[in-house]
């Protein structure tokens, strides 16, 4: 995606089964999980560059000695940081006890980071700020090991606002407005209910003692603690969490939106955003790699058992669809396949666009993450290709010289890499007249691949958000190479509507598209859609009823979907640019038919899965209109 946009965190979860000596003797080393936990962060970068996080719980650690360890840094590539901190601790330890560090016993004891519980989380910031204190995890500490929370999750919840005043209500007194604080606050709530509740029914004449502690933590039913936290819960989510007993899960929002899988074997547990990184970490096959259900949640018990049980009613799923075209790792099969398939949907438009003319045409990618797209791309125009051969073959039959002949099989698509992602050049010294000019320069071009004034150049991108980048930058850079035309295409369809659970897009009037909408309407006397639409978010935000419907809809409703990508291609031209320019998205349905098994479209088709995503489009609209940039939730 030339529009770089935050989006997605990244969880993971370890759960070791066997005392730590065992991994000593077994795997080498008993720091393997810690190890592995690292391993785990470093296959997800991609999902969190603001900031990382590492919890660590000591199941079985003498009472005098911290159980709950936590580690976080902002800092450039953060888990790498994290580590850097996590080994020179390690270090240091050695060189004050050369003789007993690789005992597990004493490393248990005095080094942090060991313990058979590790909880990790990769962040990018879509609300708040990205100081430390917004790091995952969180810690809500207690002395009784069975009211400790740590927390981290990739989620946005629609509805924070209310969840805050509820705890209120309770007559709590939260220390932020945050997303993860509300919920792990929530939480904590009815797990200290629950801890209240199986005291009650103990003989402890008045005195707690550690048997009587010990029997609390063993009667906790997490999935009872989580279903009635979540009763309220709106958006999208894969939450984790630690239990100073030693107890850990992880739980997957109803309609599957944000991703988790898990693994079990005798030695481990575990659970990840990332399927593809569970694979590499631990050399497992995809196959035997778990998807967690939505409206599911894993609870890992202190002994190490486990459960998958629901904690929520069944909804409609609609899993992401962008995880699938952007953000998770093309290396999962699956997600490999449909990107592909997404890149060859496109094609027929491809060739209206270039008039089918393949002898005059070079076709290339940008940026990068588009080459999967690219692959696909190019399948499609083979066949198209290979189709067009047979027909002129069979038709001219005998007539058919070598030399017409040869012409024919060797027509193919011209291929080149026209794009290149120079540096990252740093923009922070250049004033704001001449900060465009410099971001230009991130890019650079293979020069003499064109036949100038005469060859149309088609560039594939996963998708186009806001379009900033490709007027800015992208289309001077391509005008270098003088062609006759120039064609975007993104593999994704027209993006609409705002995300309001996990992506960071949540202001439309930065949409292209919107942008789009609202300037055909005004060109052609239509204000009064936009004031109508406007009329009734206003009207269902004074009766709360902005959940019950996607107003914004009607602004789209007038045009087709090629009225709406001409008039971005329009948008999107820059006046000087000398040469041709359209932009060619798929259908709706084009998307669907490449990724069947996610349904997740609101970005595209503004179908929310929950009323909390109505609420967050009207609101944005609102937002758009009275001039606020922030986002609506």
């Amino acid at each position: 995606m030339i529009d770089q946009i935050g989006h997605e965190c990244g969880l993971g979860m370890i759960r070791l089964r066997k005392p730590l000596s065992f991994y000593h003797q077994h795997y080498g080393s008993a720091l393997w999980g810690l190890n592995r936990m690292y391993l785990l962060m470093e296959k997800m970068h991609n999902r969190g560059q603001d900031g990382a996080g590492l919890a660590v719980i000591k199941s079985n650690i003498e009472p005098g000695n911290p159980h709950v360890h936590r580690i976080r840094n902002n800092e450039q590539n953060p888990w790498i940081h994290l580590y850097k901190e996590i080994q020179k601790d390690l270090s240091e330890l050695s060189h004050r006890h050369p003789h007993n560090i690789q005992d597990p016993d004493f490393l248990n004891l005095h080094f942090p980071w060991l313990g058979e519980v590790m909880m990790a989380h990769l962040r990018y910031g879509t609300h708040g700020g990205n100081s430390l204190e917004y790091c995952h995890p969180f810690i809500r500490h207690n002395n009784w090991k069975s009211r400790t929370l740590v927390m981290a999750g990739n989620f946005n919840l629609t509805n924070v606002d209310e969840l805050f005043d509820r705890l209120i209500g309770m007559g709590q007194h939260p220390r932020y407005l945050a997303d993860t604080i509300t919920v792990m606050e929530r939480v904590g709530h009815f797990l200290d209910d629950e801890n209240d509740k199986i005291l009650s029914r103990l003989p402890t004449g008045g005195t707690l003692t550690p048997e009587i502690c010990a029997q609390v933590a063993r009667e906790l039913d997490l999935v009872k603690i989580i279903q009635r936290a979540a009763d309220k819960w709106d958006g999208g989510y894969a939450m984790g969490g630690l239990i100073g007993t030693g107890d850990g899960f992880v739980a997957r929002d109803p309609n599957g939106i944000r991703p988790a899988f898990y693994y079990i074997h005798e030695d481990y547990i575990a659970v990840a955003s990332e399927r593809p990184a569970l694979a590499t970490v631990f050399n497992l096959r995809i196959e035997d790699i778990q998807e967690l259900p939505p409206g599911q949640m894993i609870w890992i018990k202190a002994d190490g058992n486990y459960v998958i049980r629901s904690f929520t009613e069944e909804a409609s799923e609609a899993k992401c669809s962008f995880e699938r075209i952007y953000f998770s790792r093309g290396s999962d099969p699956d997600i490999y396949r449909e990107r592909k398939a997404l890149g060859q949907q496109v094609v027929p438009k491809i060739l209206k666009a270039i008039g089918q003319d393949f002898d005059n045409t070079v076709f290339s990618y940008v940026p990068n993450t588009s080459e999967t797209a690219f692959l696909g791309m190019m399948k499609g125009l083979e066949d198209y290709l290979n189709d067009w051969k047979l027909r002129e073959i069979s038709s001219q039959k005998g007539d058919l010289t070598e030399d017409a002949l040869r012409k024919i099989l060797n027509l193919r698509p011209r291929v080149e890499k026209a794009v290149i992602k120079d540096v990252k050049l740093r923009t922070f010294i250049a004033d704001d007249a001449n900060r465009d000019e410099m971001a230009a320069h991130v890019y650079d071009i293979t020069y003499g691949i064109l036949q100038p004034g005469q060859d149309t150049l088609v560039c594939i991108d996963d998708s186009i958000v806001r379009g900033t980048t490709i007027r800015k930058s992208i289309l001077a850079i391509l005008a270098r190479l003088h062609p006759k035309k120039i064609v975007i295409v993104s593999s994704a369809p027209q993006i609409r509507y705002p995300d309001c659970y996990g992506i960071d897009m949540s202001q439309i009037g930065r949409f292209v598209a919107f942008e789009a909408a609202i300037s055909l309407l005004k060109e052609r006397g239509m204000e009064r859609v936009i004031h109508s639409v406007f009329e009734e978010c206003l009207d269902r935000e004074a009766k709360g009823t902005l959940k019950e419907r996607n107003v914004v809809k009607d602004i789209y409703q007038p045009f087709s979907a090629e009225e709406i990508s001409a008039r971005i291609s329009r948008i999107l031209t820059p006046p000087d640019l000398g040469c041709e320019f359209e932009v060619v998205f798929p259908d709706l349905e084009d998307l669907r038919r490449a990724i069947p098994n996610h349904t997740g479209d609101w970005y595209f088709s503004g179908n929310y899965p929950t009323p909390g995503g109505n609420k967050v489009v009207n609101r944005a609209f609102l937002n758009y209109i009275h001039g606020i940039q922030e986002r609506a939730y």
